[in-house]
């Protein structure tokens, strides 16, 4: 990765404010703690994520393998 203007290698320039606001409360994100402003705020979002607040939906389709193939349960499968 290049160096930016101030030298900073890592592509984030110091001491500016981040672009995005909190997702949890909608104040400016923190450098420290972003994307949150707050570790309170990081903190939530970590309870909303355990507590299932957050799903990811599941599809109901059969599953396929990584080359597209349909996968069968183990004990569908035959043996060689």
């Amino acid at each position: 990765m290049a160096a930016t203007r101030d030298g900073n290698r890592t592509g984030e320039c110091k001491g500016k404010k981040p672009n995005r606001s909190c997702p949890i409360c909608g104040k400016p994100a923190d450098f420290a703690t972003r994307p949150f402003c707050s570790k309170r705020c990081a903190d939530v979002d970590l309870y909303r994520w355990l507590g299932g607040a957050y799903v990811v939906p599941a599809s109901n389709e059969k599953e396929t393998g990584a080359h597209g193939a349909e996968r069968q349960p183990a004990s569908e499968v035959p043996e060689a």
